[in-house]
């Protein structure tokens, strides 16, 4: 299969770029950016010197590239520009991976609530959103346009919907506290994310409405069948890459945190890229960056009557590019770990 990665010079297009150059099963045909039009891969990217296979990077020209016989398309786009796109390709037959937050939510009032104007609203009720360890297996023939998931939403979703599925926790009073690396951002020059302000700095960051909000408690309601709201507060961490999660949540009645580990194992015992630790031993950002996993633990405070859930994951990785190349692996029947550690 030929493949190709529109936006592939911001930090999720760089590292697709050097997954699927590495893929064992598709050919990295087209990279695009209208900034780096007609520049070498490797001069752009000097990291994959020697495996860039001569690409040059070609303007974003959605027409062209709905004309080649390039047959899925990464789209690392900001959301807006990523819907552009899609509404061009999907009607000509190309399978699509967006990875920004444009087909994440389905419907569109809330989409724009916390977005704004939806560029192709036509297009949402045939995007599936997928988390592989969650979305039942429909989406590999139903689906047209693909959602790869969020960071944030991922290191929440895969700790936290079994849990509410079995019944182990309650609805209410549901605490997230998230840590990002700076890289979260994205690849821009701004005064916030210089070196120097947050070089041994760390901060909440978009309280009571951050955008994720909407896509997590979307999928926490279709996932487990009834509206579920939680306390999201983020934080800017001072490190490059990585995502830290604290869930505290009130435990059922007579709920066990051998219970929750039972729920864990059902849920994930045959997913490659979920590593559930033992009680006790919190999941550590310096162990997953660079990988396609996401570790997840859980305790029992029985003072409070709460659990406390704790996930960590790479957020280019698991939350963005990693998560993207496992989705095109499912969808494309290849091995889920090819071209992923």
């Amino acid at each position: 299969m030929k493949v190709g990665i529109i936006g592939a010079s911001g930090y999720s297009g760089e590292l697709l770029v050097k997954l699927l150059l590495g893929h064992p099963r598709v050919t990295l045909t087209a990279v695009t950016s209208r900034a780096h039009a007609g520049q070498p891969l490797a001069k752009v990217i000097p990291a994959v010197r020697g495996l860039d296979r001569g690409l040059t990077f070609s303007p974003s020209d959605a027409v062209a590239l709905a004309a080649s016989d390039i047959g899925l398309f990464f789209l690392a786009l900001p959301h807006g520009a990523a819907a552009d796109f899609a509404r061009v390709l999907v009607p000509a037959g190309k399978k699509v991976i967006d990875l920004s937050a444009d087909f994440r939510i389905a419907q569109q009032t809330t989409y724009e609530k916390y977005y704004g104007p939806h560029h192709a609203p036509e297009l949402l009720a045939a995007a599936r959103f997928v988390l592989p360890e969650l979305t039942l297996p429909a989406w590999k023939t139903e689906a047209k346009l693909v959602a790869a998931p969020g960071c944030y939403p991922t290191s929440i979703l895969v700790p936290l919907v079994p849990l509410l599925k079995a019944g182990l926790v309650t609805r209410e009073h549901i605490v997230v506290n998230s840590f990002s690396g700076v890289s979260g951002a994205g690849r821009k020059a701004e005064e916030a994310y210089l070196f120097c302000e947050r070089a041994e700095s760390a901060k909440a960051y978009g309280l009571v409405k951050h955008r994720h909000l909407a896509e997590i408690e979307e999928q926490l309601a279709l996932h487990t069948g009834a509206p579920t709201i939680i306390q999201f507060n983020p934080h800017l961490a001072p490190m490059r890459r990585g995502i830290a999660t604290t869930i505290t949540v009130p435990a059922a009645p007579g709920g066990t945190v051998e219970q929750v580990y039972a729920a864990w194992r059902a849920a994930y015992g045959a997913s490659p890229f979920v590593q559930i630790l033992p009680t006790g031993e919190t999941p550590d950002t310096a162990y997953v960056v660079g990988t396609n996993r996401v570790d997840i633990s859980a305790v029992h405070d029985p003072r409070t009557g709460n659990f406390i859930l704790t996930s960590a994951e790479d957020n280019l990785m698991k939350g963005a590019s990693g998560q993207a190349v496992q989705i095109m692996n499912l969808w494309l029947g290849y091995p889920e770990t090819a071209g992923l550690v």
